[in-house]
């Protein structure tokens, strides 16, 4: 059983293997006059089409370089946080040092 495509749901998504458009018969043959040129505004609609379509892949790529900063902002954080640990822990073995030794001098 041959199902045919409709517009909404084509057999098949390559333009080359589609059929090709047929004129209307509730149309009379000629009946769209090019008495104006439109290859501007095709074009300029074309780029405009194009440019929206790629407005979500900016903002997404703008979104991913915002949470890799935000991410390296709190490795950062942690890093310093850590220095911050094995600063205090390393002043407090040298205090220890120091007491122990001037525990050995006064005896």
């Amino acid at each position: 059983m041959s199902i045919r495509g409709t517009i909404d749901r084509p057999l098949t998504h390559d333009p080359k293997k589609q059929a090709p458009m047929k004129p209307s018969t509730s149309e009379p043959a000629g009946s769209a006059t090019t008495d104006f040129a439109t290859t501007g505004a095709n074009d300029s609609r074309q780029n405009r089409t194009r440019e929206m379509q790629l407005i979500p892949e900016a903002l997404a790529r703008a979104h991913m370089h915002e949470r890799l900063h935000q991410a390296e902002r709190e490795r950062q954080a942690v890093r310093l946080a850590a220095a911050r640990r094995m600063q205090r822990r390393a002043e407090r073995a040298s205090m220890r040092a120091r007491r122990a030794l001037a525990m050995a001098v006064m005896q």
